[in-house]
């Protein structure tokens, strides 16, 4: 597509070098006697942040993308909680040797409520040997009864998952978090090198096809395998929506960008709850969260590439085309390269950087490992108080739908503090949510709706510190390492996320020890954060140097927060003003 005024062949000798990348954009070098200053006047210095700016840096061509962005996260989220529906374990009790095999719980017609409740029953027969005085307690020979009040079956209730074999349950939750782990180190690296773009559709189709075969799982083994499957595409989806997303949208309006793909990953939240209640067979259940997927086939029509990513890759021509396009569907206009030359970046030195870059500076090193600390807690406690609430003693349905409809005000907040600080917030929202936990340690068990209250407190702060962290994080590191920064920290969170299912299997053993480690380790990152620069209103470090210059480098413009807005938008005006004064020459 091309878009603008085509200059006559005299005045194609003075080309403009768009170096988007951070860099700046600068008139090359006259072949001949053309007034290359008279054309630099018109077209002033800009970086990319500025270019964004001026052909919409939150247009309708951002907002259709925000819209391709958010449809997977609703998906996300589907797969993200699902197990606490379909590895739910039901009141059981132990199959007696009078009851035959085929035998359920209609078989015990005015004992088995009683039985479900008696925990001596749950794990052994009361077909004892008699020693003595006593009867020798003998483990279930026959199988287990399950109750079918709330679900209709389980990967619990199919494969026996109980007594002995209840720590499977927990390994299969830790196993499918690794995969989370696996994905982010794969795919973040992937998109490097082939494209976020490509990355983001590879990764919703093999989520899709690993999520329906999930449905069809013939046993324990290989059902843990394909959700580990699975799990690696979440991460490659949920890195690369939110980096196309952020590298598409200008400074001005990154928060607000951010924080759009979780409101979709609540509502998915919220959503689950209600599909959850009218199917209850996890088959079924899995195969309807999975299945929606093969609608997003259009995305490979629809989903664009990352400028950003484009010209740092050398591909020039196709990001300056991409921006024309973006800047047409806005109403601006791109101005139109004479001639586009290959982008030098980094005074014409072209440099590869690998995850060492992220500590090998004092600066970065510092910076990076607080975030990876604070990346492994909010995952720690997001997925350790959500995978833990059928422990709260109350409707299982309902408080999911309620911790996912608790994620809107919490990131609502997000969106009203965090223009102000980051840093702040950050620690703020950590010390709420360690804080909670904490004070469930006080509340007895048989207050079930307090501990629930607390719980969802515990969620808010985390939720909100959640969603933080991703903006913080996209901010502090420069562009050359942002992505593999981003990968490193979510593999760390999923470090988190492998972690959570086994403190909460300690719960069985020690009920206050989760609650310790959920509120410790969140008032630690609360107080580490207060180490991290600010970013609010500074443009994005692009290269190590700047990041490492941090407190040097000058902000937007504190006084006047909307003079970067402004500069783009003269910017634009004065670069049509040069077209017409060109075209009344030619």
């Amino acid at each position: 597509m091309h878009m603008g005024i085509d200059f006559p062949a005299e005045q194609q000798s003075a080309p403009l070098i768009y170096c988007l990348l951070g860099v700046y954009i600068q008139p090359a070098a006259s072949t001949g006697t053309e007034p290359i200053s008279e054309i630099d006047q018109y077209f002033p210095k800009m970086n990319f942040d500025q270019i964004l700016s001026a052909i919409g840096g939150f247009g309708k061509f951002q907002k259709i993308l925000y819209i391709w962005i958010c449809l997977p996260q609703i998906l996300l989220a589907f797969h993200m909680m699902v197990s606490i529906f379909t590895g739910s374990t039901p009141t059981y009790h132990c199959r007696e040797s009078s009851v035959s095999v085929g035998g359920n719980q209609s078989s015990l017609p005015g004992t088995l409520s009683l039985n479900f409740s008696l925990s001596d029953s749950s794990c052994f027969s009361s077909d004892g040997q008699l020693e003595g005085n006593r009867t020798e307690r003998v483990p279930c020979g026959h199988g287990w009864v399950y109750s079918e009040e709330t679900f209709q079956s389980t990967t619990v209730t199919e494969w026996d998952l109980v007594c002995d074999k209840a720590g499977l349950n927990s390994l299969g939750s830790s196993v499918y978090m690794l995969g989370l782990l696996v994905g982010s180190v794969l795919f973040g690296a992937m998109a490097d090198k082939y494209g976020r773009r490509f990355v983001l559709l590879l990764c919703i189709a093999l989520q899709t096809v690993f999520g329906v075969a999930v449905a069809f799982a013939p046993n324990f083994p290989v059902y843990v395998i394909l959700r580990f499957l699975v799990g690696t595409t979440i991460s490659g989806v949920i890195i690369n929506a939110f980096v196309l997303g952020i590298e598409w949208t200008c400074t001005k309006r990154r928060l607000l960008a951010g924080i759009l793909t979780d409101y979709a990953f609540g509502l998915g939240y919220m959503l689950l709850a209600g599909v959850a209640y009218l199917i209850r067979d996890w088959r079924k259940l899995q195969l309807a969260i999975s299945a929606p997927g093969f609608l997003l086939i259009f995305y490979i029509w629809v989903l664009p590439q990352s400028a950003r990513w484009l010209l740092a890759n050398d591909r020039t021509e196709e990001a300056i085309a991409l921006l024309r396009k973006a800047a047409l569907v806005n109403g601006r206009v791109l101005p139109p390269a004479v001639q586009v030359e290959k982008c030098q970046i980094l005074g014409g030195r072209k440099q590869s950087y690998s995850a060492v870059d992220l500590v090998r500076t004092p600066q970065m090193r510092k910076r990076a490992l607080i975030l990876f600390y604070i990346w492994f807690v909010n995952v720690l406690v997001y997925y350790g108080l959500s995978l833990g609430v059928s422990r709260l003693g109350t409707n299982l349905y309902l408080t999911q739908f309620v911790f996912g409809l608790v994620e809107v005000p919490a990131r609502s907040l997000v969106l009203l503090v965090l223009p102000c600080s980051r840093r702040l917030s950050q620690s703020g929202f950590l010390a709420v949510g360690g804080l909670a936990c904490l004070l469930m340690l006080v509340v007895p068990a048989d207050h079930p709706n307090v501990l629930t209250g607390l719980a969802m407190v515990g969620k808010f702060g985390i939720t909100a510190s959640f969603a933080v962290i991703y903006v913080y994080t996209a901010e502090i590191f420069p562009t050359v390492l942002r992505q593999t920064g981003i990968g490193v920290s979510c593999m760390f969170a999923r470090v988190g996320g492998v972690l959570a299912p086994v403190i909460n299997l300690l719960h069985d053993h020690s009920p206050s020890t989760p609650l310790v480690i959920f509120g410790a380790f969140p008032l630690l990152g609360a107080v580490l954060a207060l180490a991290l620069p600010e970013t609010a209103d500074r443009p994005l470090p692009d290269t190590v140097e700047e990041a490492e210059n941090w407190d040097t480098r000058s902000p937007l413009n504190k006084e006047n927060p909307e003079m970067s807005e402004d500069m783009s938008q003269s910017a634009s005006s004065t670069e049509e003003q040069a077209l017409r004064h060109l075209a009344s020459q030619a």
